[in-house]
């Protein structure tokens, strides 16, 4: 398969992972923190995506008018209409009929170093999608100090200013896209910056800050955490390390909060903390914290609304480095999901089986034949970057959009997928609340117990276009006859990486959990419960 330099914004850790994977140098590699990595990616404004006309090619067309070749872009009404969230039912308040936008309810978004620009970006989203409900109900806090960068990033290291850069996508994605499902509720950004990069160091800040909102905030509080570390990074001492941050998680549930955590968007395959992040496991590993079962963890899909994509090669790139029209090539019309999997990068949503936690009891018969150990994800929203999200950033320009002003821009990743469940249930507790009851409580079993069967969108293998499926392995990096397209989106094992992943089912799975949840029947369903 051929690969082609591109302007991908992912975490540092993330793009060291895609050059040690030999997926070509990632234009935007610098700094974040490797393992502490936000789990957002975003498509830069590079010559070939960004185009100066419109034309067969152009898939997205930005809020700005910016034309967008190949990649398909998401407004938050296009997603809220995909997921019904349009439809969920009105609350009772006064008497009244009023639309249930999470009014009441409290998110917190936990994020390294945050975004110097977040509230203004955030009044700007809200101007522009949401212009008639009232101004964003919005705090940034610094529990344990606002570092200070200047707004520039100019190296590559894994700290500092260019950490604080990578981090300002990140929660600026989480803030715009929780705000897109719930535009009421009370939205926090908690930054906190972590002392370290691929390693637990840094952990102990991220969760002395939770712990602090846990007491601050109110029952039933939804905490979005689009980070993780591969599990093996703690060692021998995981199970003992990881029972102090759940402590943390366990207090939080016996107050009725929920914790939503990112699945991780390089499919089975997990990052070590060699050689500034560039080492790889040869086995298939999972994402901590979405693999404690104190938390539910979010999955990703691809959803193709309006459009579906139709490749007749496996080549996403021609050998010049520039869009092969062959892979990238869709049609008009068309409303479907499929497992997260994107050859061209690669990247895909995590999902496997944990080994550090045993299968909790509220998952057991779920996902039967992957032995005993905790499965992750529970659940699945769209995290595709073709097929992203709209968001609109002026932190950082330089590194976020290739200019001095800020932009608007698409990012994807099981990160856009966290925080916009989080603000789903946001509206459960909202219309719970309408009707005297307390928040819903751990989410995450209740999945298990009916809901997931019942209020999903099963996510099983599509085929999509006419790739050839069986050509020599070498042509794709791996050795043997492969036996696959680009577009069989039946696992989570990215294409052209040997490292095993976890097949789509028809049920539960470990790569979508449940699938993607109806809203109005997931809303009325655990609104309905005692």
């Amino acid at each position: 398969m051929r690969k082609q330099l591109l302007g991908i914004g992912a975490v540092a850790g993330g793009a060291a992972l895609l050059a040690a994977m030999g997926a070509g140098p990632v234009a935007a590699s610098a700094g974040a923190a490797g393992g502490l990595s936000p789990q957002a990616i975003n498509v830069r404004q590079i010559p070939g995506v960004i185009t100066a006309h419109h034309d067969a090619s152009t898939a997205c067309v930005l809020p700005d008018g910016t034309d967008v070749s190949w990649f398909h872009c998401y407004t938050p009404q296009q997603i809220r209409a995909a997921y019904g969230v349009i439809s969920v039912a009105a609350l009772s308040v006064g008497g009244h009929a009023v639309p249930d936008y999470g009014q009441g309810q409290t998110i917190v978004l936990v994020d390294a170093y945050g975004s110097p620009t977040a509230a203004a970006d955030l009044r700007h989203f809200h101007d522009t999608f949401f212009g008639a409900l009232p101004a964003p109900d919005f705090t940034q806090l610094f529990p344990q100090g606002n570092p200070q960068f200047g707004n520039t990033c100019s190296s590559n290291g894994l700290s500092g200013p260019c950490a604080a850069a990578n981090w300002s996508g990140e929660a600026t994605l989480d803030i715009e896209w929780a705000y897109s499902i719930a535009p009421l509720a009370h939205l926090v950004l908690l930054a906190v910056p972590p002392a370290e990069t691929e390693g637990v160091q840094g952990l102990p800040n991220l969760f002395n800050a939770i712990s602090g909102e846990i007491s601050a905030t109110p029952p039933g509080t939804l905490f979005s955490m689009s980070f993780g570390i591969t599990e093996q990074t703690f060692g021998g001492a995981a199970a003992a390390q990881t029972a102090r941050f759940d402590q943390v998680f366990q207090a939080g549930l016996a107050r009725h909060d929920n914790f939503f955590a990112s699945s991780g968007d390089f499919g089975s395959l997990g990052l070590s903390k060699l050689h500034k992040e560039s080492g790889t496991y040869p086995d298939p590993t999972v994402s901590w914290p979405a693999s404690s079962p104190y938390v539910v963890s979010v999955g990703g899909t691809q959803l193709q609304d309006g459009w579906t994509w139709n490749p007749s090669s496996n080549d996403a790139f021609t050998a010049a480095g520039g869009f092969n029209p062959a892979y990238w090539a869709f049609t008009g019309g068309g409303l479907s999901q499929a497992v997260w999997n994107e050859s061209w990068a690669p990247i895909g949503t995590g999902g496997g089986a944990s080994v550090i936690y045993p299968r909790p009891s509220w998952q057991q018969g779920a996902g039967t034949g992957y032995g005993d150990h905790r499965l992750v994800p529970d659940t699945a929203w769209n995290a595709a970057v073709n097929g992203g999200v709209d968001v609109y950033i002026t932190a950082y320009p330089a590194f976020n959009c290739g200019n001095t002003t800020g932009c608007w821009t698409f990012f994807g990743g099981t990160s856009a997928a966290a925080p916009q469940t989080a603000g789903l249930t946001a509206l459960v507790n909202a219309a719970r609340a309408s009707q005297g009851k307390q928040p819903i409580g751990y989410l995450a079993p209740l999945l298990y117990q009916g809901v997931g069967a019942a209020d999903y969108t099963d996510i099983v293998p599509v085929h999509d276009g006419s790739a050839p499926k069986t050509f020599a392995g070498a042509e794709a990096g791996v050795s043997g006859p492969v036996f696959k397209s680009v577009g069989d989106l039946q696992d989570n094992q990215l294409w052209a990486v040997p490292v095993a992943g976890y097949p789509t089912t028809s049920g539960y799975d470990a790569t979508t959990g449940w699938g993607t949840p109806k809203a109005p029947a997931f809303v009325s369903a655990l609104a309905a419960m005692p």
